[in-house]
């Protein structure tokens, strides 16, 4: 019995120039483990998203257990028995683990007040039940990244979720914790709930999969039974035998670099405080001047440590960050800008720019040391980046996502000094702007940048880097020092199987 049917659904944002879901169907049968997978930007959680009703279709149609639905919001999907674990929990930390699972249901005395003794025993049954070794007592601040997730699958239980969707599930958990999540996930399958499950990790699909639907550029590739693949086969389909033309690559000569380390990372080792999972493992790589090291990976497994840990937001618990032989590992990020730092952050909005502020002021930032605040130069930097504003007197919260990038752009690399970090520069850009940054990032290497471009994009990172690492769970997966564009394929299998073959 299918209890999820999803015919022909399409969806565009206003932003993108390609469909980020195009006439996907599929469907999910009672209790199985139907698991979404695909690289990143694939449309996953987009699709899901539209499920669970956060977002809404532009075309098709949604059917759970044979009735046509239309799913205008969250509270009317839970109201369908449909539950949503995303990446980031949304839960409360100053609450106990009892009163977030009650959160959105709570028990009542005289249908009014918040009756604590009944959540009480609300939880700890359905902890009991499950065998979840957890205390409901605990402030959720108190537990590890591990509990905080089955706290958020005790919600759903707790709302009679039928029909489970989880978004990456394993990004922040143990392999201890991944093991004991899939024997939940089994149980509650066996039970007669279905659960879908997005990830990009093969061995999990294998591992805790009945089907798997593979998407890629927004669209369904297919749907197999994972009992008839290998992990091999569904990365072929989630990378296709795209040709990437290598004969359009911009690093036509490769700069003669100096041998000295600009930035070297040394056997880096970073956890959260009360966390067990690393989230970078003894990684090390170097990055000299007149080079662009490019470090390659499907989100979660280490792309964004490694920038939290070269922006200075996150600091190894052993090893260390060298600027030209220098450790600046416990640096803050404004005692990197005074070494050197150059940095274009993956989150535009919240870390590189503030949105409250004029795009002049967002512009001349990093110029306030300098004294320098002059008009001519703003529009300058403006007109060279085809910066779409009305002026620069606006807030930078008017200006479109791919604006304020070309903004971000233009300050970091008109302030570059000594080397320069980018994770995903191009993200959100247009072709053409794609092609000036990609341009500009060349030309920043012909003048001795030491430079460190983090993309999941691959065709990026093989048209500029003279280097590539592959990152898998937190590790260094994979080393690629000469190569063309023929190695696109395998530099794709290492970044989901975790292994250069």
């Amino acid at each position: 019995m299918n209890v999820v049917e999803l015919r022909n659904i399409s969806k565009q944002y206003q932003s993108g120039n390609k469909k980020a879901n195009n006439n996907i169907s599929l469907n999910v049968k009672k209790g199985e483990i139907l698991c979404i997978a695909g690289e990143n930007g694939a449309g996953k959680t987009t699709l899901m998203n539209i499920l669970y009703g956060l977002e809404k279709p532009d075309n098709g149609e949604i059917y759970i257990n044979g009735d046509k639905q239309e799913i205008k919001s969250a509270f009317f999907a839970r109201k369908l028995g449909i539950g949503m674990v995303h990446q980031h929990f949304m839960l409360f930390p100053d609450y106990t683990v009892a009163e977030n699972i009650v959160m959105g249901n709570e028990p009542l005395m005289m249908g009014i007040f918040f009756d604590k003794k009944k959540a009480r025993e609300i939880s700890q049954k359905i902890i009991t039940e499950n065998k979840f070794p957890i205390n409901c007592e605990t402030k959720v601040s108190e537990l590890t990244l591990g509990q905080m997730q089955q706290v958020e699958i005790y919600r759903l239980l707790n709302r009679d979720a039928q029909i489970i969707i989880l978004d990456e599930p394993t990004s922040i958990l143990t392999e201890t914790e991944s093991v004991s999540l899939f024997k939940t996930l089994k149980d509650f399958a066996d039970s007669g709930k279905s659960i879908i499950m997005i990830t990009h990790k093969l061995h999990e699909i294998k591992q805790a999969g009945d089907r798997a639907a593979v998407l890629r550029n927004g669209e369904l590739v297919g749907i197999r039974n994972v009992i008839d693949i290998d992990e091999h086969e569904i990365a072929a389909m989630m990378m296709g035998n795209d040709e990437f033309e290598y004969g359009k690559k911009i690093k036509n000569i490769k700069q003669k670099k100096n041998n000295e380390p600009v930035i070297a990372f040394e056997n880096v080792t970073v956890k959260r405080k009360n966390q067990e999972k690393l989230l970078l493992d003894n990684v090390s790589f170097s990055v000299s001047s007149g080079e662009i090291l490019g470090i390659a990976g499907v989100g979660g497994n280490g792309l964004g440590v490694i920038e939290a840990v070269l922006g200075g937001f996150l600091h190894p618990v052993s090893g260390k960050v060298f600027h030209r032989g220098k450790d600046i590992s416990r640096l803050n990020t404004r005692a990197l800008r005074k070494q050197g730092l150059s940095y274009v952050p993956a989150d535009r909005i919240n870390t590189a720019s503030a949105k409250d502020a004029t795009i002049a002021e967002n512009i001349i930032i990093n110029r306030r040391y300098d004294g320098i605040k002059n008009n001519a130069f703003i529009e300058e930097l403006i007109n060279k980046y085809n910066i779409d504003c009305p002026s620069a007197g606006e807030n930078a919260s008017t200006l479109s996502g791919g604006n304020l990038q070309k903004l971000i752009l233009a300050r970091e690399i008109d302030w570059f000094k000594d080397y320069i970090v980018f994770s995903q520069p191009s993200w959100g850009l247009d072709a053409a702007s794609s092609a000036f940054v990609l341009k500009q990032i060349d030309e920043l290497r012909g003048k001795g940048a030491a430079i460190i471009l983090i993309s999941a994009n691959l065709d990026e990172i093989i048209e500029l880097s003279d280097k590539i690492i592959v990152m898998n769970s937190g590790r260094i997966a994979g080393v690629f020092t000469d190569f063309d564009a023929s190695v696109k394929s395998e530099i794709g299998k290492c970044m989901v199987l975790g292994v250069r073959n």
